[in-house]
């Protein structure tokens, strides 16, 4: 079976096909997400014209997707209008090849169980911190949907419940507000403004202020893994997202995590993920193989 693959983010579109020999004719287009669902769709399908002689397609996308009728429940006005899109029979009527869409943390989720850090795991969380946080639940390496299809959104868990100013239908202390990357970027150039991304923090991480202010975020990223932990009771969580190859973070959250759970929660064992940007990709590819 060979699978077209998209990874559809806010900045990139990321494709190839996967097959006996793997992922292959890998390829990433700018997302046009400015201009919308449906400029978004028509991207999709000129990519996917670009391919020829696959059996299916797999796509993972940013939103709330609803897997039986592989439509978009819900996306932020990252990209406008792509609420409502019905992503599935778009691209089955322009190919006519079985489509399979979900989420993207779900799908590189997915990918991890199969292919990456979480193969040896029957069940697991996994946690991408970037712009905004996203999660997923593996049980018996199946994801876990909820009622309507939206669980699992970790980001939008309460960690600072006196920060009570709304934002656009949310309250402010939200988890992503203070453990994203996005936050670490602003807590950081607060102080310095040329702190201009994670890697240019991490670049100076041995100057002490510097350190002080990524032990601080450190911080901001275990709280809302105790909260995780006490309610999952897991075994094993899978972090990802870019700035999650920092050694120091991994190192620092297997230390200090014992000071913020209750000490029978301490045998979980916290991963990196291993699949990098290609996750959502090989989980599109696997849950097309599992549900075609």
């Amino acid at each position: 079976m060979r699978t077209a693959v998209l990874d559809i983010g806010g900045t990139f579109i990321k494709s190839g096909i996967y097959g006996p020999a793997g992922l292959q004719q890998i390829q990433e287009t700018p997302t046009p997400a400015r201009e919308g669902g449906a400029a978004l769709m028509e991207c999709a399908k000129q990519i996917l014209r670009g391919y020829t002689g696959y059996d299916a397609i797999g796509v993972s996308t940013a939103g709330q997707v609803d897997v039986v009728s592989g439509s978009i429940r819900y996306a932020n006005e990252n990209i406008p209008g792509y609420t409502g899109t019905k992503v599935r029979e778009i691209l089955e009527d322009a190919f006519s090849v079985p489509v399979v869409v979900d989420n993207d943390v779900n799908m590189a989720a997915i990918g991890e169980a199969y292919l990456g850090a979480g193969k040896d795991q029957r069940d697991f969380l996994c946690l991408t911190y970037g712009t905004g946080i996203g999660g997923a639940i593996v049980q018996d390496r199946q994801i876990f949907r909820g009622s309507s299809f939206s669980a699992a959104e970790f980001g939008s868990i309460v960690t600072h419940g006196k920060d009570q100013e709304n934002q656009g239908g949310f309250p402010a202390g939200i988890y992503e507000k203070y453990a994203s990357t996005t936050a670490l970027v602003r807590m950081a150039s607060a102080r310095d403004t040329s702190c201009t991304d994670g890697r240019a923090i991490f670049a100076r991480l041995g100057e002490a202020e510097i350190r002080e202010i990524v032990d601080e975020w450190i911080g901001e990223i275990l709280l809302g893994l105790s909260s995780l932990i006490h309610i999952f009771n897991p075994s094993y969580i899978v972090l990802g997202g870019g700035v999650m190859n920092q050694p120091y973070i991994l190192e620092e959250i297997r230390r200090r995590i014992g000071s913020y759970i209750m000490p029978s929660f301490a045998h979980v064992q916290f991963e990196r993920a291993r699949l990098g940007n290609q996750a959502g990709m090989l989980g599109a590819a696997m849950t097309a193989e599992k549900e075609l």
